[in-house]
């Protein structure tokens, strides 16, 4: 049987300004290492393997503190306040 509700979607915490912070240092770590910063975020987002995410500066262990999902709501929001 195929439902014809629309699921809903809640992140419980709210640390924009940590996962905000710790995009931008892991960002960073990957365009100082000469990785395309973009690409190997989308990587590890959509894997969830962080061997996409260098770890230089600790870029690595950063973003594993954080959760896919936030990080991806974040980026979500970002993107719509541009619109």
């Amino acid at each position: 049987m195929v439902k014809n509700e629309t699921m809903m979607f809640k992140v419980d915490k709210d640390n924009a300004e940590e996962t905000k912070q710790i995009l931008s240092l892991v960002f960073a770590a990957l365009n100082e290492k000469g990785y395309n910063p973009i690409n190997q975020i989308v990587g590890y987002i959509l894997s969830g393997d962080p061997t996409y995410i260098t770890s230089h500066k600790g870029a690595r262990n950063m973003i594993r503190d954080l959760e896919r999902d936030e990080l991806l709501e974040e980026i979500v929001k970002y993107y719509v306040k541009q619109l």
